[in-house]
């Protein structure tokens, strides 16, 4: 009689000790991503693009020699002398954010030149910020007291300018004698560079 029993209980012991089978296929994810996205935290393969006007304020740093003095309009953001180059006086840079066209500026720049000279223009891209430069030469028509001008026309003048494409756009304008203008060159050129969106 108790041979029945005995059997039973050693196959009850060989079922407990027996695993499941592994699995072989890999469980589904409860959220996947949508046909066509990317999943989450995974890297992006689109190119970086760089929009020709871009939106909101910019930084730029002053070279050292130029000295920073009082607005004398609200519409300016900044001004600074440029020193003069030896034998010549001090020329001017202002800093407005306004609006109109690129090319009507450029324009009017252009009409306060007694010869009326064209402009020579050159665009670039500084720290993705597309930046256009101005150059201007001639007798200038449009020097009030704040250049030095008196009203008079100033003969053998420049201005050099770069205007940041931004909404709206930021003018940067050094206009004085020629002299003092040409030879600030590479510090205008150190101010350009440090153009950044803010």
């Amino acid at each position: 009689m108790r041979t029945p029993l005995l059997i039973g209980l050693c196959a009850l012991l060989v079922a407990c000790d027996s695993k499941p089978p592994e699995p072989t296929t890999k469980p589904v994810p409860t959220n996947p991503a949508p046909p066509g996205t990317r999943a989450a935290n995974a890297p992006s393969t689109a190119a970086a693009t760089t929009p020709a006007t871009a939106p909101g304020q910019i930084t730029w740093s002053k070279p050292d020699a130029w000295k920073h003095v009082d607005n004398p309009s609200q519409m300016r953001k900044a001004t600074y002398e440029i020193p003069a180059a030896e034998g010549s006086a001090t020329a001017e840079m202002s800093v407005t954010q306004v609006g109109g066209t690129i090319d009507a500026n450029i324009k009017r720049w252009e009409g306060q030149f007694a010869e009326g000279k064209p402009a020579k223009v050159s665009d670039s891209e500084v720290n993705g910020l597309k930046v256009t430069v101005v150059e201007i030469e001639g007798t200038f028509k449009g020097g009030g007291p704040m250049m030095g001008g008196g009203g008079e026309p100033q003969k053998d003048w420049a201005m050099l300018a770069a205007i940041v494409h931004t909404k709206p756009a930021h003018f940067f304008k050094m206009t004085g004698p020629q002299q003092t203008v040409k030879g600030s060159r590479a510090d205008f050129d150190v101010l350009v560079g440090s153009f950044a969106t803010k």
